[in-house]
């Protein structure tokens, strides 16, 4: 019987190797013609490649390396594959640059490698914005870590008695303290009228401190550190707000809905809500338990509004590292959760966490759970899982679709606790009958 051999799935390929130095390009699988990273050969490149009929390449996503060549291969045309660098490994062997690109153009030529998803242009603009802002709240909160050291090394217990010293009435008394000012009933004026005055003694006390030259220079450096992030942040969130505008400009208008503000940090753009429901073809998925608007701007920047890339809940969810893989060999079979950490997956376990305090006791019980069995940082992930099956369902079926299966959900929830609990009475010597959906309790004679 004569073997059969490999078919060629995309005859015109190209394998490219990403450097930091060098780009190794191999068009034909045996021949390597290297370039350098700068853009002048980033477009030599590309001429390249169209010099010899090279219409889809295959690159490794190697940090941020890949991102100026994609650019240019996509404004010219070229249909790009970006790919994990765990998908393309090689066979054991001695391992070079030129061997690299070598193989992923062969690879790639048969089609075995799968594309990372990348969204559209104007999202990855997004993307980038709303990232930089992610990063600048989180230089922000070291700052205001600096200053609470300062205040250690002072004695000032300001930050045990307010609940955020970056408040209103925190950073006025930091810059009084700054300006100068040593009288603690003086700063006690500058308390704000939201402050209980149950808590001003314990406060008068924290403002006695040891006021000493390079502790207050320490308090300056991370005060005015913290306002320069400020400012970045403002400036961060006017690009996101001018985007947005930009994109939604040609879109209908949405029915009003209440908007959803985050408690912290939340983005200074201006009808936010709105600009969200239009991007969202008048889906405001803040209905959703554990949403609010931050949640949808970093879920829309990171994935965009199309999820048909996605066939079903179970690939989205598998895509993000929030389902548990099947591992079986001979006899052994075991389930584990997959290893991949993404940044989607995380702002979904971000919205988990406000879960074990919500009205939704479904989602609530569901946490508690699986809390109980097999700890807290389990149970954040099922329940990003969950979150996230019922924001692609949201955002693929539509709100009646996903209103019902939480119902559904709730009464499953409900029928199963009052089980629980007639088990419960059971053995302490009650009967637990329910009537009318409220439950009474029967003692046994």
């Amino acid at each position: 019987m004569a073997k059969k051999e490999l078919q060629i799935i995309n005859p015109n390929a190209a394998g490219i190797d990403i450097g930091t130095e060098n780009y190794h390009v191999s068009v034909d699988g045996k021949t390597v013609k290297v370039f350098e990273t700068y853009t002048e050969s980033g477009v030599e490149l590309l001429k390249y490649l169209k010099a010899n009929g090279v219409k889809t390449v295959a690159m490794e996503s190697t940090g941020v390396l890949w991102s100026p060549l994609y650019d240019i291969l996509e404004k010219g045309g070229i249909e790009v594959c970006l790919v994990n660098g765990s998908h393309v490994s090689n066979i054991p062997a001695q391992k070079s640059d030129f061997q690299d690109c070598r193989w992923i153009q062969k690879v790639h030529s048969y089609g075995f490698l799968r594309a990372s998803f990348i969204p559209e242009e104007i999202i990855r603009e997004l993307r980038i914005y709303v990232r930089q802002r992610e990063d600048i709240i989180e230089a922000a909160s070291e700052s205001i870590l600096h200053m609470q050291r300062a205040f250690e090394y002072m004695n000032i217990k300001l930050h045990n008695v307010l609940s955020d010293i970056k408040g209103k009435s925190g950073i006025m008394i930091i810059e009084a303290i700054l300006g100068g000012e040593r009288d603690a009933s003086k700063l006690m004026s500058l308390l704000s009228k939201g402050v209980s005055k149950s808590k001003y003694p314990a406060i008068k006390a924290s403002l006695v401190g040891n006021y000493k030259r390079e502790y207050i220079f320490l308090l300056k450096q991370g005060y005015e550190r913290y306002q320069f992030l400020q400012h970045q942040l403002n400036l961060c969130d006017k690009e996101i707000e001018t985007l947005l505008k930009e994109i939604t400009k040609d879109m209908p208008q949405p029915p009003e809905t209440p908007s959803s503000p985050s408690r912290h940090n939340h983005p200074s753009v201006d009808n936010l809500h709105t600009m969200l429901t239009q991007m969202t073809d008048g889906r405001d998925a803040t209905v959703l338990p554990g949403f609010c608007d931050k949640t949808i701007l970093k879920l829309v920047a990171e994935l965009g509004t199309d999820l048909s890339c996605w066939p079903t809940d179970c690939h989205f969810t598998s895509w993000m590292g929030l389902s548990p893989r099947k591992k079986q060999s001979g006899k052994m079979n075991r389930t584990k959760y997959n290893p991949v950490k993404s940044k989607v997956g995380q702002i979904f376990r971000e919205s988990a966490m406000s879960i074990a305090n919500s009205k939704h006791l479904a989602l609530r019980g569901f946490y508690n759970r699986i809390k109980s069995r097999h700890g807290y940082k389990k149970a954040i992930k099922a329940t990003a899982r969950k979150l996230a099956v019922l924001y692609y369902r949201f955002m693929t079926k539509g709100l009646e679709y996903v209103e019902r299966g939480m119902k559904e959900y709730e009464e499953r929830y409900r029928i199963l606790m009052f089980k629980n609990l007639k088990k419960k009475a059971s053995k302490l010597g009650f009967e637990l009958v329910e009537v009318a959906n409220n439950y009474e309790v029967l003692e046994y004679v």
